[in-house]
């Protein structure tokens, strides 16, 4: 009879079970696991701590999920760009299933994750990601020129925000998830990359 594994750990933290979380937490990840059909790690390796939680999720919530000049797939191919630089393994895996859902392309995630230059994405979208990641990694030197191309391609002021503020948020979200050696769920691989 073959040996089996155990599964590894989702964090190198203590994680709650659902029946131990503030009402509120289990209420959310409960709903979250009718949605996609499983937990994200994420969600139970922060309910670690549910005052973090909860505020990592309202930023989380406001960035993500608001009206705004960005689509919910320009958001999350910022997502999977930026974690790709800051070698962030749990949310290129995760963020990217979410990319190639949202834009409906099986192949993207994969091409921004490795060299976004490179991708298959129009130049509107790859003027965004140069702005993102100038904000992931050298912020220090964002200065009018930069506005002035996201501009050129039709973002607002409001919408270089948007971009900001996700790029900054998922630099937290990165250096949590490698500290606390997070592990991506199995599911997240290949969601998304069979057009349904």
């Amino acid at each position: 009879m073959p040996e089996t594994q155990a599964q590894p750990a989702i964090s190198r933290y203590p994680v709650p079970t659902l029946a131990d979380m503030p009402e509120d937490i289990r209420s959310r990840i409960e709903a979250v696991q009718e949605k996609s059909g499983f937990i994200p790690n994420v969600f139970l390796a922060l309910a670690h701590r549910p005052d973090e939680f909860r505020a990592f999720f309202a930023y989380h919530d406001a960035l993500m999920e608001k009206p705004s000049g960005l689509s919910h797939a320009d958001r999350e191919m910022i997502v999977v760009a930026t974690s790709a630089a800051n070698q962030c393994h749990y949310c290129v895996i995760a963020h990217g299933a979410i990319l190639r859902i949202r834009a409906k392309n099986p192949l993207v995630a994969d091409q921004v994750a490795v060299n976004w230059r490179k991708a298959d994405i129009p130049a509107r979208q790859k003027a965004m990601l140069s702005f993102a990641m100038k904000v992931s990694q050298n912020a220090q030197e964002i200065e009018d020129a930069d506005f002035q191309a996201l501009h050129e391609h039709g973002f607002s002021d409001e919408d270089a925000w948007d971009i900001a503020g996700i790029s900054a948020f998922f630099g937290l979200s990165n250096r949590m998830a490698n500290f606390m050696s997070m592990r991506c769920n199995d599911e997240f691989y290949m969601l998304g990359r069979v057009p349904r």
